[in-house]
């Protein structure tokens, strides 16, 4: 029994790392593009959580002759300026932020159903 060895369990921290990126929370901005329905059918995306230094209305401008339809820049007090569109546009709005260089693929989150 002297030949093996023994090992002593130590202490184990499953959040350490967790722990770890919490101080870097406030670097990593993300760009949260969601889904709202109205009436029937009829639904809004809209984008939130761009840099200030951007120009809301150049991006809208963009984004409406691209995907063919309407939107609007609504200053919301919680949220700030947030980006409205017409229609289920998460999937291209994500796709073009990316492509145009404004928001890189990881700092982009896509909620809805």
């Amino acid at each position: 029994m002297s030949d093996l060895d023994v090992q002593i369990p130590t202490s184990f921290d499953p959040f350490t790392e967790a722990n770890a990126d919490d101080s870097g929370v406030a670097s990593k901005e993300y760009v949260h593009v969601r889904i709202q329905q109205r009436n029937g059918r009829k639904s809004l995306t809209t984008v939130q959580g761009l840099k200030k230094e951007f120009s809301y209305n150049k991006i809208l401008k963009d984004l409406k002759k691209e995907f063919c339809c309407n939107g609007t820049v609504v200053q919301d007090p919680e949220l700030g300026q947030v980006i409205q569109l017409q229609g289920d546009q998460r999937k291209n709005v994500s796709t073009f932020l990316v492509q145009a260089g404004i928001v890189k693929k990881e700092n982009i989150k896509i909620h809805g159903f």
